[in-house]
């Protein structure tokens, strides 16, 4: 799988082929095509993957910050840093079809969900929308962070969204 993202980066989604891969890998193609149906197969297998690693990375970071409004910042300070150094363009179109990515954003959609709900029950985000609501809006801003070039402008957007929740006084 890493051998198609490696193909992937190089030549471009157009140019993978189960032939690179294999090469790639040291293995024959009738092996490869024992595992997986085709190059899409190959492609949302390793995306899946990066996926879960995403996601388990945002739950590690989670767990080791203290209290309900540090774990929401301290996650999505992660999230847009992942975001920031995502591939975009046709690349990202390509993988980001197919069910892999409906589940994923359903996860993350639940994850963020839970991070708004513990805070807000805190008293340290506004309590005037519901989780879901301020989950759209959470994903939808952080969104933004996708392709900024330096940490610190994906700091400011943390920083603005982060300010766009502050409790109502």
């Amino acid at each position: 799988m890493d051998a198609a993202a490696a193909v992937v980066a190089e030549s471009g989604l157009a140019a993978v082929t189960m032939s690179k891969i294999a090469e790639r890998t040291g293995t024959g193609r009738a092996t490869l095509y024992k595992y997986f149906a085709d190059v899409d197969a190959v492609l949302s297998a390793w995306h899946e993957r990066q996926i879960t690693g995403h996601l388990h990375h945002l739950a590690e970071i989670r767990d080791h910050a203290a209290g309900p409004g540090a774990r929401l910042a301290a996650v999505l300070a992660a999230y847009a840093q992942i975001l920031a150094h995502h591939p975009g363009g046709a690349i990202a179109a390509g993988l980001h079809r197919g069910e892999h990515t409906v589940d994923a954003q359903q996860r993350l959609h639940e994850f963020v969900r839970d991070l708004l709900t513990d805070a807000a029950g805190a008293g340290e985000i506004r309590d005037d929308a519901t989780a879901d609501e301020l989950t759209r809006y959470v994903l939808h801003a952080i969104s933004a962070a996708e392709g900024l070039d330096s940490p610190a402008a994906v700091r400011r957007l943390v920083a603005i969204i982060l300010t766009g929740l502050e409790p109502q006084r």
